[in-house]
């Protein structure tokens, strides 16, 4: 779920020269700057509107220090699969995965040990909230996978140090779209009703992905332009908190503004699914969110240590714009196509206002497409809440993300198919 052109196509960003380095604490990566950065207008709003403050001095040196912390438990595994070979390992951790480590004969200890606790459930975790907060995800329909792509995952381009992953992995030969639709499935089988029991659809999907990440890790920190000491560990606890609410808390925030509005214990059931979610995919306590304005809180800390773009930001971001222009439209291609990608870009200059816009290299297109959704999202979210109207609403809008899906790769996309060169899978 990342990207490498090749060498000669990747942008030249080697760390800076010492005399232009931010002064940081040692052992922190030189990409921490030395104080929060400015962070998108939009998400700055709402943290006034919680009563969110910047990381404080210690908070922020934490999120520094973070950006070399990995997943141990994962990383012990994927230690030991490259060391017992793949070909051996790869379909024993599959059949752990859709059958549970008990089906798995003399289990080796490494893959015991890891499935072991991953099947233990924390006390703290509420199915039925999770249930709950899936069926609020699936409201919110193609409108939801919009604020996931226009939004969380495109303005996400600003946060240069993990752009550095992000070019040495294969993903965006296949494209950017590759890249979202499979970030999209992953998002689709976490909400998937029943998808987060054990062994559920979206359970598998979490941990392939979690997988996935420690393999990348172990890969490109071995590189040789991979610099430690500017860039951290790649894919790093500070990264993962901030992709963790971004795919999954940014959407039910930013449909807001285009009029699909729940009840705060509805935010909260969102947040829980996130908790658990986050627990699955190796995310550490700090981050996991205790509530709704709490996994917020995670996304304002954690935006205003991570937004520093670069040049790499315009290289990633430009090509995602134009992107609709090669969507699958049935009925006037052309044209469909041209309208889409001023609606998406209309939704990102929504939210994440003029400046932020200019950062990209993106032109700003007024927010037509959300003016236009807002009175038909505020009916249907007052019809959501008579009696099983969230019920339909999910059931519609699941629809309503597999068709956007299908318009976007016909349906088509593999968890870690665009990480193919490093996974093998």
């Amino acid at each position: 779920m990342t990207i490498s052109p090749t060498a000669s196509a990747m942008p030249r960003t080697a760390p800076p020269s010492p005399s232009a380095q931010i002064p940081v604490a040692p052992g922190i990566p030189s990409r921490h700057p030395s104080g929060p950065c400015k962070i998108p207008a939009g998400l700055r709003a709402v943290g006034l509107l919680l009563g969110l403050r910047k990381p404080d001095r210690e908070l922020f040196r934490r999120l520094g220090e973070l950006l070399t912390v990995g997943d141990e438990p994962a990383d012990r595994l994927v230690e030991w699969m490259h060391t017992a070979g793949m070909a051996q390992a790869r379909p024993l951790f599959e059949r752990a995965l859709v059958d549970g480590i008990a089906s798995v004969d003399d289990a080796p200890a490494p893959l015991r040990e890891f499935f072991s606790e991953v099947e233990t459930v924390p006390e703290w975790v509420d199915r039925d909230l999770i249930e709950q907060g899936a069926r609020v995800m699936r409201s919110g329909g193609a409108d939801g996978l919009y604020i996931a792509r226009d939004v969380a995952l495109l303005g996400g381009y600003q946060f240069a140090g993990f752009n550095q992953t992000l070019l040495r992995t294969g993903a965006l030969e296949k494209g950017s779209n590759a890249r979202f639709a499979e970030t999209t499935r992953w998002a689709t089988d976490v909400i998937t009703e029943n998808g987060l029991l054990p062994q559920g659809v979206g359970y598998q999907s979490t941990l392939r992905v979690r997988l996935i990440h420690a393999m990348v890790r172990r890969h490109v920190a071995a590189l040789p332009d991979w610099d430690s000491d500017a860039w951290g560990l790649p894919i790093n606890q500070t990264d993962m908190a901030a992709t963790l609410v971004g795919a999954l808390v940014s959407p039910s925030l930013g449909v807001v503004t285009m009029g699909l509005v729940n009840r705060p214990g509805e935010y909260d059931a969102v947040a829980h699914l996130t908790r658990y979610t986050g627990w699955l995919l190796g995310v550490q306590e700090d981050f996991l969110p205790n509530s709704f304005r709490d996994a917020l809180r995670v996304l304002y800390h954690t935006s205003y240590a991570l937004s520093t773009p670069d040049e790499t930001t315009r290289h990633l971001s430009v090509p995602m714009a134009d992107d609709p222009l090669q969507w699958n439209y049935s009925r006037f291609p052309g044209l469909r196509r041209k309208i889409a990608r001023a609606q998406h870009l209309s939704i990102t200059s929504a939210l994440l206002g003029p400046a932020a816009m200019r950062t990209l290299g993106l032109p700003f297109v007024p927010p037509w497409y959300p003016a236009i959704r807002f009175p038909v999202n505020v009916v249907r979210s007052i019809a959501a809440q008579r009696p099983g109207g969230r019920e339909r609403a999910a059931v519609r809008g699941m629809a309503e993300q597999l068709e956007f899906m299908r318009i976007m790769t016909r349906g088509e996309a593999t968890i870690g198919h665009s990480a193919k060169g490093i996974t093998g899978h």
